[in-house]
């Protein structure tokens, strides 16, 4: 088991982001806006998918890793901090998740 946290990769990218896209992939995602970060994460949400599909271990612990990595991006470029995500996430754990959607499609 790693020590690697979701908050460790959030604090990579807040650091990363804030060098020369030059020096960063990182820096150059964020320099080309959020249109082109979300692009990016919807295509590696699609690789996800399909290597989820087609039972390929490695390809989706690999494609999973690269959803993370840019849903990170994402949330960095939009200024939502991965604690209001955790939040969230907490707070629908309160009720079972049929009665969390129910709730959401209510609204």
């Amino acid at each position: 088991m790693t020590d690697f946290t979701l908050t460790d990769l959030e604090t990579i990218v807040a650091r990363r982001a804030g060098v020369s896209p030059e020096e960063s992939w990182t820096a150059k995602l964020v320099a080309k806006g959020q249109s082109r970060a979300a692009k990016k994460l919807g295509e590696e949400a699609v690789e996800t998918v399909i290597a989820a599909i087609e039972g390929d271990r490695s390809a989706l612990i690999s494609e999973s890793a690269d959803l993370l990595y840019h849903l990170m991006v994402v949330l960095k470029i939009a200024g939502i901090p991965l604690e209001d995500v955790m939040r969230e996430l907490e707070g629908r754990t309160a009720q079972s998740g049929l009665s969390e959607k129910a709730n959401r499609q209510g609204s």
